[in-house]
């Protein structure tokens, strides 16, 4: 696996702007201003510092809104359509749908400039995206993985996984949970399967997914991959065994019975397979592929909840009845690759992206070259005399102390680059009652490290009863950290970084 993420991020970074762009727009009232488009605040901050007074920067998400979810509506498309020049983050941040309107609605001869994938041109440094949480159970989820270059797929293309049919005692059912804990169902056997009963992912990523059972048995489920929801790429049948032996459940002689570690439903574009794709096997350095064929998937009965009483949840039956519900484990509508793309937690990382916006715009509008170059120049001093900063409140903080514990998996390159350990995560997920496992590794966590204090993002706040519940009864102080996007308090990324790291250095440092 992690050769395939080194081969994956020497991808990008081998990158040029003319070879990996592709293009798109904004509102453009008069033909003599440079029209700009940023997907998210952070990136429209960026931009407005190297534009300044020559043009115009338009951002298509508000301030708050979740770059990994967020769908574009018809004043995106027009504000696209209009652009010189639009840039957005890359790396599968942003949601597959506004990557496809950017790509449709551009004009051809506008660049569509993803700055982190361009941004190791300047000196950044990307990060494999690891997940290493442990579970008692399996982390079932879905993944298309190859090019699909011999398929004729595309930058922008998807992948459709379509549950055909399921078989089994009960109903089963797949969904995702938002970070604000609002499921997404994907599929639903309870009432009927059709073509809304599929999941969408870009080529090259996958996702995390909640999985729902209404009794104990054998189910088997069938799925079919379709790229860019037209040309079959393949099918199989997957086993589940839910509550019962899964050595024996199953006509599946002599069965490889997978029941732990991370596991996806992958749709392989090289070789047009649908497969089970896990964890690499101990001293290997590769993902393993298990032949569905063979395999059972066991969800042991530790994992019966009551369906929640939030009428949201009502498609998995009546509340406080019971159902076997697999968590998703990372909460929040997560369709990413292998690589980190939450680059801009690295102020040196920001820098490489404000040289590619510099680079960009000089290209598209050379007669302001000299005025870009002032801008991106002064910006830069400002940034790096706020990554010295942070340097030195992070410095002054105890090194024992220097341990970050978040609701969020998104802080690898602050922790990289300012010394603090990523001791841990802990989701907030509504629809899912925390293993004693769960509090208890959360419980160690805390205590074995003397953690001072853990942080949420304010928009969880209301959610984390675990994290906050398990840290008041440890008398461990709750903190504020802010991660992929802007608002209207912290309305600029310089004031994210400041804001941060103020929080994180007061707060470990009490």
């Amino acid at each position: 696996m992690r050769k395939l993420i080194l081969t994956a991020i020497a991808a990008i970074t081998a990158c040029s702007i003319s070879g990996c762009a592709t293009h798109t727009h904004a509102p453009s009232t008069a033909n003599d201003v440079l029209d700009v488009v940023a997907t998210t605040p952070i990136i429209a901050d960026l931009a407005s510092h190297v534009v300044g007074d020559r043009g115009r920067v338009t951002g298509i998400m508000p301030l708050g809104a979740d770059p990994h979810s967020y769908e574009p509506g018809l004043r995106s498309v027009r504000n696209i359509a209009n652009a010189d020049v639009v840039f957005s983050n890359g790396l599968l941040l942003e949601e597959q749908s506004l990557l496809k309107t950017l790509s449709q609605s551009r004009r051809p001869d506008v660049p569509l400039v993803p700055l982190a994938e361009q941004a190791p041109r300047f000196g950044a440094q990307l990060l494999p995206l690891v997940e290493n949480i442990a579970l008692d159970t399996i982390w079932l989820g879905m993944r298309v993985s190859g090019t699909g270059e011999s398929l004729g797929a595309q930058r922008t293309s998807s992948v459709t996984l379509a549950v055909r049919n399921v078989a089994g005692p009960g109903d089963a059912a797949a969904y995702i949970t938002s970070t604000f804990g609002v499921p997404e169902v994907l599929f639903n056997s309870k009432d009927g399967l059709d073509t809304a009963d599929a999941t969408v992912l870009p080529v090259d990523a996958h996702t995390h997914v909640s999985w729902a059972f209404s009794k104990p048995g054998v189910y088997t489920i069938e799925v079919e991959a379709l790229l860019d929801a037209k040309v079959p790429v393949g099918s199989t049948t997957i086993t589940i065994a839910v509550g019962v032996n899964p050595h024996t459940a199953t006509d599946i002689v002599d069965p490889i019975v997978v029941d732990h570690g991370h596991i996806d439903i992958t749709s392989d574009l090289d070789t047009q397979q649908v497969l089970l794709r896990g964890d690499a096997p101990v001293g290997t350095d590769t993902a393993y592929d298990y032949d569905p064929h063979r395999t059972v998937l066991f969800v042991p009965s530790s994992v019966l909840q009551q369906i929640p009483a939030d009428p949201t949840f009502k498609f998995l039956g009546t509340p406080g009845n019971e159902t076997y519900l697999l968590p998703q484990a990372v909460l929040g509508k997560h369709v990413h690759g292998e690589v980190d793309p939450h680059v801009w937690h690295s102020v040196k990382n920001t820098i490489a992206m404000v040289r590619v916006i510099e680079e960009t715009l000089s290209a598209v509008d050379p007669s302001g070259r000299a005025i870009y170059r002032e801008h991106a120049d002064a910006y830069v001093r400002e940034l790096e005399d706020v990554d010295k900063q942070i340097r030195a409140l992070m410095s002054s903080i105890e090194p024992s102390r220097r341990q970050l514990v978040t609701t969020h998996d998104a802080y690898g390159y602050f922790g990289t680059d300012y010394g603090l350990n990523i001791a841990g995560f802990v989701t907030p997920n509504p629809a899912v009652e925390p293993s004693p496992r769960d509090v208890i590794a959360l419980t160690r966590t805390l205590e074995n490290l003397q953690v001072p204090a853990v942080f949420l993002e304010p928009k969880l706040a209301g959610r984390a009863g675990v994290l906050t519940e398990t840290a008041a009864r440890l008398q461990v102080e709750v903190c504020t950290i802010r991660g992929d996007t802007l608002d209207a308090e912290v309305s600029t990324y310089l004031e994210l970084m400041r804001t941060n790291a103020m929080s994180v250095s007061t707060c470990l440092k009490s």
